[in-house]
């Protein structure tokens, strides 16, 4: 009877002497607890994360009475997994504003960036491979029966560079070497205006020069920034027009700072370099380095080719400025000389610390050292109350000085330590034998 009666209840007709069990309060159980169960899960997600101990309660509160109503309910309900906190979405227009700093800074003054076509005449002898002071001797001449024969013959060179216009008049700045002993020089700017260019000066010891362009007209400029301000890290936009592939975009790093000349195995140049790895190939040479703002902070000027390739240098643009103006103001530029010999301090033994300073190898007599009275291994340890490390940054010192400042060097002589004062003279007066 047990059995039969259970068979009658589950079937609804309910037990004898019972009253029978309505199907529709089942129903109404099925759908209250579904109802309750999506209204839970619907809440879920739109809890706030700016506290997540309060996230967690809710967590433990919700978690149960979902399992609970799971349990009362007579049918099993499979629900769609979803996750309780969602992920914020991050605009798709945020990631290329980030990355727009590059093409803001290229139209600021990516319009001043100019392309210098050069000319130049070299004469050489007529094919004899031979050197043109010994061709020219008339003994040689006679003896060797070469009378008309080594007349000189002309050809002429055609080069590259790129420049930056600098100032309204039409004042751009590159380097020396793009116009050393040029015929004739053409500039070509952005908006596809060609214009003859004459050289207002160049410095071959900075490798800077200075170009103006000829014509009238509205020239675009590029804003000067400040070199000094540059910090290791700091974005580094070249542009140029490497390989005649005008308008030249690249992007790196400033890798370092103060790389002086001397350390890339260059004689006779007073620079300190911006390093980079901004892509510089030929044809960069003398056009800008950017900082993010758009702003000039170098001018392009070696490569490193062979081993260690991928290395680029600028000129920091704090020095050029002062090179440009005594250059459109007296042509040339001035740098001041003492007239001594520096080498390192040699290392107490062998792998040691080399120690700070630089020694005296050499003065020239009658010279501003040897009037001050410097002589041979003074170690130099600060110039203008500024320590320094190395003879190129003696060098450096001096050559902010000024010809015929006085310039205070503080000497170490003997184990004593005393202040030399110099009046430093043009290098063109100077001639170190």
């Amino acid at each position: 009877m047990f059995v039969h009666g259970a068979l009658l209840v589950a079937s609804g007709h309910g037990i004898k002497g019972e009253p029978p069990y309505p199907q529709w309060i089942d129903l109404i159980k099925v759908s209250f607890s579904t109802f309750l169960i999506a209204l839970s899960m619907a809440v879920a997600p739109t809890i706030s994360v700016k506290n997540p101990v309060a996230v967690t309660r809710v967590r433990r509160r919700v978690l149960p009475l979902m399992m609970g109503l799971s349990l009362a309910a007579p049918v099993g309900l499979a629900l769609p997994q979803r996750s309780a906190l969602a992920a914020p979405q991050v605009p798709a227009s945020a990631g290329l504003a980030a990355q727009s700093f590059v093409a803001a800074a290229v139209a600021k003054s990516g319009p001043a960036v100019v392309t210098l076509e050069t000319q130049r005449t070299v004469r050489t002898a007529h094919g004899s491979g031979l050197p043109n002071g010994l061709l020219m001797d008339p003994f040689f001449q006679r003896f060797f029966g070469l009378q008309g024969s080594a007349a000189p013959r002309a050809r002429v060179e055609r080069g590259q560079g790129s420049g930056v216009i600098f100032d309204g008049q039409g004042l751009v700045l590159t380097n020396a070497h793009v116009v050393e002993n040029t015929d004739r020089v053409m500039v070509g700017l952005p908006d596809g205006r060609r214009v003859s260019g004459q050289v207002v000066g160049q410095d071959s010891v900075t490798d800077l020069a200075v170009v103006k362009l000829q014509g009238g007209g509205l020239w675009p400029t590029a804003p000067l920034g400040d070199s000094d301000r540059l910090r290791v890290g700091d974005w580094a936009i070249a542009v140029g027009n490497p390989f005649g592939l005008e308008n030249t975009v690249t992007l790196g790093i400033v890798s370092n700072l103060n790389r002086n000349v001397s350390q890339l195995g260059i004689q006779g140049k007073r620079l300190d370099l911006i390093q980079t790895d901004a892509a510089i190939n030929p044809g960069n040479s003398g056009g800008p380095l950017l900082n993010s703002a758009g702003e000039v902070v170098g001018i392009n000027t070696l490569v490193r080719s062979g081993p260690g390739a991928g290395l680029g240098f600028a000129i920091p643009i704090n020095r050029a400025k002062t090179i440009a103006l005594q250059l459109v103001n007296q042509g040339r530029a001035s740098h001041p000389m003492v007239g001594i010999g520096l080498s390192t301090i040699p290392a107490s033994m062998p792998g040691g610390t080399v120690p700070p300073g630089a020694v005296v190898r050499s003065v020239m007599p009658g010279g501003p050292g040897a009037l001050a009275g410097l002589q041979v291994n003074d170690v130099i340890v600060s110039v203008g109350g500024q320590a320094v490390r190395n003879p190129a940054e003696v060098v450096t010192a001096i050559d902010r000085s000024g010809v015929g400042q006085p310039l205070i060097l503080s000497v170490r002589r003997q184990g004593r330590q005393l202040p030399v004062t110099v009046r430093p003279v043009e290098m063109r007066a100077l001639k170190m034998p």
